[in-house]
């Protein structure tokens, strides 16, 4: 009887401290950081998206094998949720990892009330899912070709309409419960960093055959978050998942101040520290500097078009903010922005002005890209907050090329003579038409912001000034990138950053048996694809940057790309923000800060 008092006893103080009743204490707020979205996410299942905002929401919810040092540059491998690096063949073919144990998924329906152990099954799982044809993933490049087997089973899975996840394969092996051995096709030592992508991240079968078709909408994962509560193209909450296993800061700094201010805050602290963030989809600019303005975000980078506001001239804080204790950290983006023509002769049922390799369809193509003015984007768009892009890998990234220039000069008067040259005449109305006399009108499509509105002004003053009619299509930016995978937009701008430092990541864009998924040009053509697959096989180093440059040529003979710039990434942060370093690769640096009292405090 006693023993059931004091177990009634334990049970009530509990309760007590749970709700803030305990003497003389309440329970503290949460934690909360407070962040915008410029677009809104398309969803949270890592198989079947592709765009950098639900990327971040995923990154910290599932965790990839491997992670980087938070502070190490250039970007440095570390183990994640396996006891070290992989074992890796001499011949850069077999991967080996040992996951630890003692690591849990998050509590979720989909478990039955069971506490559900990550296994290197889940990887095993995880990978195969990229390649079921039903998922039509947009990143099953990252193990198309590679994995021994694995694309025989996908292959059987498009004949059956059924894809056999339990069916043995030479390449993906699990010896026991905590060791994944993976076996690559051909050499391949860079295959590490897609071992660290946040889309490689473990998903647990039983979450995804509960939810089925709605897996976009319950990602289940064993990382520091989950999803609390969402409310689609507008809201999500993510809350410190009490079952993450923590980690310890203990990151060393280097030579840099900042470093050690940080390491200075943050040495030893669990983490995450953070245990609430809230995501607010923004897509004007106006409306997120107003929100930072106020205290109402808590950091903020997406703000090139009012920079002149917070930034001098030569891109420092302006002293009435430093004032203020606002902190800016300022750095290029390892990435590139492009406008890309779809090389796909059929846009649905219509035809594709801008599609083939005839010289009239490259003289088109090359026209538009010579009178479009990079430098006007740069300067009236970004606020000069931007340098010029030369080249598809971007600096800060293994295999870029600082000394590459672009054969394709802005020259409105060539890009003239040049549609003279190749037929495209000009009717009564002062525009061109097509060579046998149709009809030409290039579509270009954005989405409905204020930024977008000034990329479509820019775009029609191009194409004014060569006589080409300009037709803008308006759409969300989850339903573009739908249009996109399929091959149906005829011209768009995008942009791509560095999943992981090497340029691997970017030259892939450009290769065939990526269209319908990272290859948004849709660009088809043997002699780039044979110089991709060789320089696949080639470590960093002057064989594959060769490769790289010939590439790069090919590229511009085809004219497939207008190469348009990396952005400066000025976020700001509020005064309480402690610990923030912005990373090369990975984007919920979240993890690795703290706050100096909740927000709005």
């Amino acid at each position: 009887m006693i023993t059931k008092v004091v177990a009634w006893i334990a049970r009530a103080v509990l309760v007590l401290l749970a709700v803030g009743l305990s003497i003389g204490c309440a329970v503290a707020a949460p934690k909360t950081l407070r962040i915008t979205f410029q677009v809104a996410e398309s969803g949270f299942d890592p198989v079947k998206v592709s765009d950098y905002y639900s990327g971040i929401v995923i990154e910290a919810i599932f965790d990839p094998l491997l992670t980087y040092d938070y502070l190490a540059r250039p970007p440095k491998l570390v183990p994640n949720v396996t006891e070290a690096l992989p074992t890796i063949s001499s011949d850069g073919k077999t991967y080996t990892l040992k996951i630890r144990p003692g690591i849990y998924f998050a509590d979720d329906p989909a478990f039955k009330g069971k506490q559900r152990e990550l296994t290197a099954g889940d990887y095993a799982y995880s990978v195969r899912r990229f390649l079921d044809p039903k998922n039509r993933s947009p990143y099953a490049f990252l193990f198309e070709g590679k994995i021994v087997g694995l694309d025989e089973l996908a292959a059987r899975a498009k004949k059956t309409d059924r894809f056999d996840y339990d069916a043995q394969i030479p390449g993906l092996e699990t010896p026991d419960r905590y060791t994944l051995r993976i076996r690559l096709n051909k050499t391949d030592f860079n295959f590490s960093h897609v071992l660290a992508f946040s889309l490689a991240g473990a998903v647990a079968r039983e979450a995804v055959e509960t939810y089925g078709e709605d897996t976009n909408s319950h990602p289940v994962g064993t990382g520091p978050y989950l999803l609390k509560n969402y409310t689609r193209s507008s809201k999500m909450i993510l809350e410190a998942n009490p079952t993450y296993r923590g980690k310890i800061w203990d990151f060393v700094p280097g030579d840099d101040a900042s470093d050690r201010d940080i390491a200075a805050r943050m040495q030893g602290k669990k983490l995450p520290q953070i245990q609430r963030v809230e995501i607010s989809v923004m897509d004007e600019t106006q409306s997120r500097w107003l929100a930072f303005q106020g205290g109402q975000t808590d950091m903020e980078y997406q703000l090139s078009e009012v920079a002149p506001i917070f930034l001098t001239s030569d891109g420092k804080l302006k002293p009435e903010f430093a004032r203020r204790g606002i902190k800016l950290d300022r750095s290029v983006d390892p990435e590139i922005t492009y406008t890309y023509f779809n090389m796909h002769e059929k846009l649905g049922d219509e035809p594709n002005p801008v599609a083939g390799f005839s010289k009239e369809k490259i003289a088109l193509r090359r026209a538009i890209a010579m009178a479009y003015k990079v430098d006007d984007q740069i300067r009236i768009i970004r606020k000069g907050q931007a340098v010029r892009a030369q080249f598809p890998v971007p600096p800060g990234v293994a295999g870029h090329d600082p000394q590459y220039r672009s054969s394709i000069p802005y020259s409105p008067q060539l890009a003239n003579a040049l549609l003279d040259k190749f037929g495209y005449k000009k009717g009564p109305d002062g525009f061109r038409t097509l060579p046998d006399g149709k009809p030409l009108v290039i579509r270009y499509s954005s989405t409905p912001t204020e930024r977008d509105r000034q990329f479509d002004e820019l775009m029609k003053r191009s194409l004014d000034s060569i006589g080409i009619r300009l037709q803008v299509h308006k759409d969300r930016f989850p339903e573009l990138i739908k249009l996109e995978n399929q091959c149906r937009l005829m011209m768009r701008g995008a942009a791509w950053i560095a999943d992981y430092p090497d340029g691997d990541n970017f030259m892939q864009l450009l290769y065939g048996p990526n269209s319908r998924q990272s290859n948004n040009a849709c660009y088809q053509s043997p002699e780039f694809d044979r110089r991709y697959e060789k320089a696949r096989l080639l470590p960093d180093g002057p064989e594959r940057n060769k490769l790289y440059r010939e590439m790069t040529r090919l590229m511009e003979v085809h004219t497939v790309w207008i190469m348009g710039d990396s952005r400066y990434r000025n976020v700001l942060l509020q005064p309480h923000v402690i610990g923030f370093k912005k990373h090369p690769v990975f984007h919920t640096e979240w993890l690795y800060m703290d706050l100096d009292a909740p927000a709005g405090k």
